[in-house]
């Protein structure tokens, strides 16, 4: 049997129905955008492998970190001690972050910091004396698949078995052009109420929802609305962070900064699992008191790993050369292109950019779903042809490393244009 074959046999894949699915390809290699499977078959990583590999696959510099780190110190428990990674690595973040944000907590991926900031919010009112039991977020938001996490997400079918068993969250429509006013009145109407202790949002771009994208003016209302009313705020940026669109974060673009931001994916260059949840020092004081009680009971084995530290250390960086932000630009300015060439197309609805992130919406005559059967017959598509790109829906996306050539992009574009002809 080859290596798809003997995968089959004991593992159980993500987001996957496997009495439906289609074999997986074997990848046995990587480098910058490019990937190869266990027959030789080349494929443009499109979507940087889940939005982790802005740098690309086999990164030197990145490899040489940890490969130095592996030969100093592997890893040593955060609880109770520190280390030199560590301590660099929050120095080095203190420097690109908002300028309020003060303190760092470190987890193990973006749901894990997502919790970590909702279970902030939450013991925070209830250290307080005013306990606060529920929180807000985007109609679907996605925020990931741990308990806290799933309940802030809006996608039903990931959520639905769960319901009963998920902390309350009530939803605010995505203020997309048009719907800007309902979202600022349904959150006014909310915090009036004074039971909602946080407010966590993607923001200005959706991911799982299909890359959707609304304007930075409308989210600084909403913050303001929150500052107003006590409500802490949490920016989600697992997927905006470290450049996807065009700044370091998409915060960047705000005025009025979160109280809470939730870092992974990119953190390290796609290479070791590690998320961050950074606070404001009003949050962290809610927890500082001679009660221990009050202290923020929450930790994971690997928090603050040496060694992810050291890949992160590398990965910020490698982000913050002359070159790899010019390679930014020039992805943009491709996808901006790009735009311009097919939203005039008799099968697209609508398409966007921000960044490096480009988006169209594929006509239909029907309401498609998540994994139905366009989506399905685009991802089949992409793959015969070598490029790897998972459609939402009727949703086509594009999120490449920031080292993607011209030529391998335009060789996204016209499998993009060609599939259209088929839909």
């Amino acid at each position: 049997m080859n290596l798809s074959e003997r995968d089959l046999v004991y593992n159980w894949h993500p987001y996957t129905q496997h009495k439906t699915a289609s074999f997986h390809p074997a990848i046995v290699k990587g480098k910058d955008a490019l990937l190869w499977d266990e027959n030789g078959k080349e494929f443009i990583d499109a979507i940087a492998s889940w939005w982790v590999n802005p740098f690309g696959h086999s990164n030197q510099i990145i490899a040489d970190a940890i490969y130095k780190q592996l030969t100093t110190l592997e890893h040593v428990l955060f609880g109770g001690f520190t280390h030199d990674k560590a301590v660099l690595l929050s120095e080095k973040l203190m420097t690109i972050l908002p300028s309020n944000q003060k303190k760092i907590f470190y987890s193990d991926n973006g749901s894990t910091a997502v919790e970590v900031a909702i279970k902030g919010a939450l013991q925070y009112f209830y250290n307080k004396g005013n306990k606060r039991t529920k929180i807000i977020a985007f109609e679907d938001a996605f925020h990931g698949d741990t308990f806290g996490a799933m309940a802030a997400s809006g996608i039903s079918f990931y959520t639905e078995a769960f319901r009963d068993s998920l902390l309350e969250v009530v939803r605010v429509p995505i203020p997309t052009s048009g719907n800007e006013q309902i979202a600022i009145e349904t959150l006014e109407k909310l915090v009036a109420t004074n039971e909602y202790a946080a407010f966590i949002f993607e923001p200005l771009v959706l991911g799982a929802a299909g890359m959707v994208m609304y304007q930075p003016e409308v989210l600084e209302k909403m913050i303001a609305i929150c500052n107003e009313h006590k409500v802490f705020t949490i920016a989600d940026e697992v997927m905006t962070g470290f450049g996807k669109t065009g700044k370091t974060f998409a915060t960047d673009y705000l005025v009025n900064k979160p109280d809470m931001m939730c870092l992974s994916k990119a953190l390290t260059g796609g290479t070791i699992p590690m998320a961050i949840t950074t606070f404001c020092q009003e949050v962290y004081d809610g927890f500082f008191d001679d009660d221990v009680n009050k202290a923020l009971f929450h930790g994971h084995t690997f928090t603050a790993n040496p060694t992810g530290c050291a890949a992160a250390l590398a990965s910020i960086d490698l982000l913050q050369t002359d070159e790899m932000q010019i390679n930014i630009k020039r992805v943009n300015a491709s996808q901006l292109a790009f735009e311009q060439k097919i939203k005039q197309h008799p099968k697209v609805k609508t398409t966007r950019v921000l960044g490096v992130i480009f988006a169209l919406e594929i006509k239909t005559n029907s309401e498609e779903s998540y994994y139905g059967t366009m989506r399905n017959k685009l991802y089949n598509f992409f793959i015969e042809n070598g490029i790897i790109l998972r459609p939402v829906g009727n949703i086509v996306y594009i999120l490449p490393p920031y080292v993607i050539t011209n030529e391998q992009l335009q060789k996204v574009y016209a499998t993009i244009e060609n599939v259209l002809e088929i839909v």
